[in-house]
């Protein structure tokens, strides 16, 4: 039955029709739109989309998200690591930098493999069955990208002890990511949501909340924004990425353009109420009872007192309750205000394997020595106060 199941790797979204989507891909996941979008933003320069389009006896019931990419080794590691990382890079000139083909979501928070649910209830393959195809035909289609790293990126507790069980047979290290933020909404008002936080944290959130809504701005929620709108969006987004600490994808002007068009799609934007100039925007996608907040433009030029990046959340908010939703997934940035928010910290777990035995062990001997304290320091504060969320990862023990 196992042998029934072939994996096949297409270039575009389109070549996958859009019910096999829905049904991979439902709310809260990101799904065709998403994909659709980032293939019409001129991305190429950074990574190369695929799909795998998995198949029981000739019908597909899986789709597999990757990506290619060529990607600064030292981006997850901790500083005691990078005097090793150096010293291997002369010896080795490309160790810096490792063309990677990853397993997953690009530009997502989390990764997941979208398969049809009914296939699992009614079929002897296993979730185990499909993975290790996956892996198995990823190290294939990695040759033919030249790549010398294969990597499943950001997957959660969800699909963690599968990855665990394949890692064994697949040689397969862990590396800990960045966690993903959610907010369980209570009640059905902004209210309820802040009556929700622990004393300490909602005590300081009405207090800047207090003084940020007497600031001179007035919210809108747009749709489909126009182009100039569109345009100073994209400058707001570039400036904010460029002071944050964490850089890997970087979008483009098409981008917003293009996202814009879906109908998951809707911009809150803060502007001046005299001038209309536009201080701070979230770019979020609606999915029934879930809202990611995805993108965020902040002008950091603005007086402090209007605590914009408050102001916007809680705008966030109250158009997340307004649209019915039940939770929030935020951005893997600003880890401080969103522990002030509330938000729960979901651990994510990279999967990897080196093409290079020698290579592979020295990156799985790094890797062990990450963790939240030393990706972040918001990450490493939270976790002097909360040492029991510190992510464990359990590390594979070779065979005797």
């Amino acid at each position: 039955m196992v042998q029934q199941l072939s994996l096949e790797w297409l270039n575009s979204e389109s070549q996958i029709p859009q019910a096999i989507w829905d049904i991979c891909f439902p709310p809260p996941y990101e799904s065709q739109w998403w994909y659709r979008s980032l293939e019409c933003s001129h991305l190429e320069k950074q990574f190369t989309l695929t799909y795998g389009l998995i198949s029981y006896i000739n019908e597909p019931i899986a789709i597999v998200p990757a990506f290619v990419m060529e990607v600064p080794i030292d981006f997850m590691m901790p500083p005691r690591a990078l005097s090793i990382l150096k010293f291997i890079s002369k010896l080795i000139p490309s160790f810096l930098y490792q063309r990677t083909f990853f397993i997953g979501n690009a530009f997502s928070d989390k990764s997941a493999i979208g398969i049809d649910p009914k296939f699992l209830k009614n079929s002897i393959c296993t979730e185990d069955d499909i993975f290790i195809l996956i892996q198995a035909a990823a190290e294939k289609q990695a040759k033919k990208y030249n790549t010398s790293m294969v990597v499943w990126k950001d997957f959660s507790n969800i699909s963690h002890e599968t990855l665990l069980k394949i890692s064994k047979s697949k040689d397969l290290f862990p590396l800990v990511s960045f966690p993903s933020t959610l907010i369980t909404l209570k009640g059905n008002k902004t209210d309820d949501y802040i009556a929700s936080l622990e004393s300490s944290r909602r005590q300081k959130l009405n207090k800047k909340l207090l003084v940020a809504m007497t600031a001179p701005l007035e919210v809108s929620i747009i749709h489909l924004p126009d182009n100039q709108t569109l345009h100073q969006l994209y400058k707001l987004f570039s400036r904010t990425y460029l002071k944050g600490q964490t850089k890997f994808e970087e979008l483009t002007p098409e981008f917003f353009e293009f996202i814009s068009r879906e109908k998951e799609a809707y911009f809150i934007i803060l502007r001046h109420q005299s001038s209309h100039e536009i201080f701070g925007f979230s770019l979020c996608f609606h999915l029934k009872e879930h809202v990611i907040n995805k993108f965020i433009g902040v002008d950091y030029a603005a007086p402090q007192d209007w605590f914009l990046d408050f102001r916007l959340w809680i705008e966030v908010v109250n158009w997340s309750y307004s649209m019915g939703a039940k939770t929030i997934q935020s951005s893997k940035t600003l880890y401080s205000d969103k522990i002030e928010t509330g938000h729960q910290l979901i651990p994510l777990t990279s999967f990897c394997k080196h093409q290079n035995f020698i290579v592979h062990g020295i990156i799985r001997k790094i890797a062990s020595l990450v963790n939240w304290d030393t990706l972040n320091h918001d990450l490493a504060i939270y976790l002097k106060t909360y040492p029991e969320e510190k992510p464990i990862i359990q590390y594979l023990k070779e065979d005797k």
